[in-house]
């Protein structure tokens, strides 16, 4: 049977808790609920499926990708997707990028996964707190609310995790180290 996976970072336990308040305010305020059904994360590729009886051969083959690194994430303030889509920013990082995009070939060459079309919407590193669930005539109310709060946090750039749905939510299936 086919099941969905998501190619991701997730920061620090404590960055999580804070952006899992920003969530649950977005649940209270604007009945969001669409991005409590993941952990705080960076996407890094696109959801795909695969065969659960292969699972073990997609974590060996994740377990092998390595990228030397030294940077750091930093998340700081708050951006829009058009009308519903409300995130905290990440500050450009070079590294971030060039690591996604090995990260991208390399399972296109080892998994043959083709589903990430970085051509089309290119590679925007951001963390979700509201998603499209919202209705349209909240969007802006959010966004008006948000635009001018900060946010800032840092995490060392060591690992990506893969996500496993449930049916419910993703999980995190396996942590990563990038550097061994």
């Amino acid at each position: 049977m086919e099941q969905r996976y998501f190619i991701v970072i997730v920061p620090l336990e404590e960055i999580c808790a804070e952006v899992l308040q920003l969530k649950n305010e977005f649940v209270l305020k604007y009945n969001s609920k669409g991005a409590l059904r993941s952990p705080a994360h960076i996407t890094l590729h696109m959801p795909f499926l695969w065969k659960e009886e292969k699972e073990n051969g997609l974590v060996d083959t994740l377990a092998h990708f390595k990228y030397e690194t030294g940077s750091s994430i930093t998340l700081h303030n708050y951006s829009h997707f058009g009308d519903r889509v409300i995130f905290i920013d990440i500050s450009k990082n070079k590294e971030l990028e060039d690591m996604q995009k090995q990260l991208v070939r390399y399972v296109k060459v080892n998994l043959r996964l083709f589903n990430q079309d970085g051509s089309l919407r290119g590679f925007h590193p951001h963390m979700t707190v509201a998603g499209r669930d919202r209705k349209k005539q909240h969007g802006f109310n959010a966004w008006e609310e948000f635009k001018n709060r900060s946010f800032h946090a840092e995490f060392q750039l060591k690992n990506f995790s893969l996500l496993k749905h449930d049916g419910k939510q993703w999980n995190v299936l396996r942590t990563f180290m990038l550097n061994d």
